[in-house]
C-alpha cells in the first residue's frame, strides 16, 4: 500500500541523479524518502549501488578515512552511491566533495531529515556539485492521480484531521490514526533536533509547538511566546528556525510595498502538516464539534499550496497581508510586480470582500476566496 502514490518528484529526481553530482532528498522523517528510493533502485537495474545509512555506525565507519584510496576502494565497480538520513555523518560535505571530485562517473543521492547539519555541513563543499529536491507529507496532486473527485471531497475531513504521511494510507480505522500520528510525534518529529546539541529542553520545544498550534493564522509574537515559555526571545526564535529545518513548521511573513498602516514586522507560522498539528495539541474531534475549523482549513490550504509549489515549480514569494486597523488577508502571493490575494473561508456562504485598504493600494492586484467549492484549483 506504500507504494501506492506515485510521487510528484519522481521525474524530476530521474532527471538529476547525475554523474559526478550530489541529489540531496530533503524532508521529514517518515514522508517516505526510503521507499522513493526503493522505487528508484528497482527502476534502474543495470546500476550498481552501494547504499549506506548515516544511523548505522559502521556505515559511517566505513566514510570515516577521507582520502581518494579509500573511497575508490569502497566504491570500485559501484556507480551509484545511496547514504540515506546523511545528516548524522560527521563531514558529510567535505566526503561527498572528495567523492564527486575523484571517482570518475559516480552518481550520488544523500537523503537527510534536517537542514541545519545537511546544509551547514553540504552547503559551501558542494557548490555547483549538488541539485536539491523536497519531500513532503503526500499532496493533494498525488492523491488525485489516483481518487476522482467524490472520493477526494469524501476524503477531505480526513485530511484536515489526520493529515497526509504515507504510512497512514495503510490505517482504517481512526483510533490507528490517532495512534501512528502520536507514534510519530513521539519517536520521529523532533529526533534531529534533540540530537543537536543545542537543545537542552526538549519539553520547552514541544510546549512551543503547542502554542503555535493554538495560533495557526494569527501572528506570532516571540516576546509573548518568551514570556509564556519562560525562556529568552531568541531562544524562541532559535527553536522555531530548527523547527523549520526539520520541515515542522513554515513561516510566512507580512507584505508591504508603501503603506505606512501595513504590519509588516510579525510572521505566521504553519505546520507542514495538519496531523502533526492536532496531535500536538491532542485533538482529533470530528470537524462539527470543532471551533478550530478555520484554523485547519488555512494550516491545510498553505501547506498544500506549499507542496504544489514546490513540485510545479511556481516560484512566488507567499506573504499574509494586514493593517494595524485590522484589515487583512490570509495569502498573498508575489511574482514580479503581479500580486495575487486570496482569502480562506470554510464557510462558502460567506460572503468576502476584498480589504478597500489594499484595493486602494493595490489596485492591479487580483483577489480571489478559497472555499470547498474551488479550493482543488487552489492546491492541484
Amino acid at each position: 500500500m506504500l507504494n501506492y502514490y506515485k510521487r510528484a518528484v519522481l521525474a524530476e529526481f530521474h532527471k538529476k541523479v547525475l554523474p559526478n553530482k550530489v541529489l540531496i532528498l530533503l524532508g521529514a522523517r517518515r514522508v517516505g524518502k526510503t521507499d522513493l528510493i526503493k522505487n528508484y533502485l528497482k527502476s534502474i537495474p543495470t546500476e550498481t549501488y552501494l547504499q549506506l545509512n548515516g544511523e548505522d555506525k559502521n556505515n559511517v565507519n566505513l566514510l570515516k578515512e577521507r582520502s581518494v584510496s579509500n573511497y575508490k576502494r569502497l566504491l570500485a565497480n559501484v556507480n551509484l552511491l545511496v547514504i540515506d538520513e546523511a545528516q548524522n555523518i560527521p563531514d558529510i560535505g567535505m566526503i561527498l566533495k572528495l567523492i564527486v571530485d575523484s571517482i570518475e562517473g559516480i552518481k550520488i543521492i544523500a537523503t537527510g531529515s534536517s537542514v541545519f547539519d545537511l546544509s551547514n555541513n553540504l552547503g559551501e563543499p558542494l557548490v555547483g556539485r549538488k541539485n536539491t529536491i523536497y519531500l513532503f507529507p503526500l499532496s493533494q496532486i498525488e492523491f488525485s492521480e489516483k481518487e476522482n473527485y467524490k472520493k477526494t471531497i469524501e476524503n477531505l475531513e480526513q485530511r484536515l484531521l489526520f493529515g497526509s504521511y504515507p504510512e497512514l494510507e495503510q490505517y482504517v480505522d481512526w483510533e490507528s490514526k490517532e495512534d501512528y500520528i502520536a507514534e510519530i510525534i513521539n519517536s520521529y518529529l523532533l529526533k534531529d533536533i534533540l540530537i543537536f546539541e543545542g537543545i537542552k529542553h526538549s519539553n520547552k520545544v514541544y510546549d512551543l509547538l503547542r502554542l503555535i498550534a493554538f495560533q495557526i493564522g494569527q501572528e506570532v509574537s516571540l516576546l509573548e511566546l518568551a514570556t509564556q515559555l519562560q525562556i529568552s526571545k531568541n531562544t524562541v526564535a532559535n527553536y522555531l528556525d530548527l523547527l523549520a529545518k526539520v520541515f515542522v513548521l513554515f513561516k510566512v511573513e507580512g507584505f508591504s510595498r508603501n503603506l505606512r498602516k501595513e504590519v509588516v514586522k510579525s510572521s505566521r507560522w504553519y505546520f507542514y502538516d495538519n496531523g502533526i498539528r492536532n496531535g500536538i495539541i491532542n485533538n482529533f474531534n470530528k470537524i462539527e464539534n470543532r471551533n478550530d475549523i478555520g484554523g485547519l482549513w488555512e494550516n491545510y490550504l498553505a501547506s498544500e499550496r506549499i507542496k504544489k509549489q514546490h513540485y510545479q515549480k511556481i516560484r512566488n514569494n507567499n506573504y499574509f497581508w494586514r493593517t494595524y486597523d485590522q484589515q487583512e488577508l490570509d495569502w498573498l502571493e508575489e511574482k514580479g510586480d503581479n500580486l495575487a490575494g486570496f482569502e480562506f473561508k470554510w464557510n462558502e456562504n460567506r460572503k468576502v470582500k476584498i480589504p478597500t485598504a489594499f484595493a486602494k493600494a493595490y489596485p492591479e492586484a487580483t483577489f480571489e476566496v478559497i472555499n470547498k467549492q474551488n479550493y482543488l484549483e487552489f492546491i492541484t
